[in-house]
């Protein structure tokens, strides 16, 4: 009898047990799937809050442009419009492929050119083996806004502007530099200096990378200004769409 105790004793807490242990599984993969979706909301409140800034900074540059070359605002209204089915086309997706990212911002320094005149010298240098790299869908384009806007467009003439992707020490790094007047050193301008579009980025990274990414802008001299950025480098396994040129 003493022995049919002590196994029924021993039955019922290894019961008790796995009970308790499958509950606190449950309950611990909820958490992660409460945490998820609330990233994935927080993620989808940026992209909106990031898209209508950037359309509406757009439509100014176009209709500041029809005052003074109304057959340049027409082509920069149609490369516009190139962006706006490229960003329908990706929908609520996340990540992209490095080759995606690029054709957006390229088609964004384009309209960008229309608009300086030939002021501005842009070189892009990315390497071919990073074009599967998966980033931020428009985690570049805020950056490439930033320089145009509080440096570039500060110049009359030979603003620099330089765009790289390259691999360093298995992370994926991105560099933006462009000549300007540089950084202010006001304590509040150097408080605001991350404007709306610099803030979204730095808060999508965290959401994405939360401890496996690096963000800097630094003052290189000569007024000049570098945005640097390092990503796990995570390639893409699907196979790259046949896309229309856009111009």
């Amino acid at each position: 009898m003493l022995d049919g105790v002590l196994i029924f004793w021993c039955v019922l807490l290894l019961f008790r047990g796995v009970d308790y242990y499958l509950r606190f599984e449950e309950k611990r993969a909820t958490a992660a799937r409460l945490e998820a979706e609330l990233s994935q909301s927080q993620l989808r409140a940026l992209r909106m809050h990031l898209n209508p800034h950037f359309f509406f900074n757009t439509l100014n540059s176009i209709s500041s442009l029809m005052r003074s070359d109304v057959a340049a605002a027409d082509l920069m209204l149609e490369q516009f419009s190139s962006l706006l089915r490229i960003t329908l086309e990706r929908g609520d997706v996340h990540l992209i492929p490095l080759r995606d990212e690029m054709e957006f911002v390229e088609m964004y320094v384009s309209m960008q050119e229309r608009r300086f005149t030939g002021r501005i010298h842009q070189e892009i240098h990315v390497d071919p083996k990073l074009h599967d790299a998966l980033v931020p869908a428009m985690i570049l384009q805020p950056i490439v806004e930033n320089a145009y806007q509080h440096g570039l467009s500060k110049l009359e003439c030979s603003g620099i502007l330089v765009i790289e992707a390259s691999r360093e020490y298995g992370h994926l790094k991105i560099r933006v530099l462009n000549s300007g007047i540089g950084l202010d050193k006001s304590p509040l301008e150097s408080a605001s200096r991350e404007g709306l579009g610099l803030k979204n980025v730095i808060n999508r990274l965290r959401l994405h990378y939360p401890d496996e990414h690096t963000f800097s802008i630094d003052e290189t001299g000569s007024g000049s200004v570098q945005v640097s950025l390092t990503l796990p480098l995570q390639l893409s396994t699907i196979a790259p769409k046949e896309r229309p040129s856009y111009g």
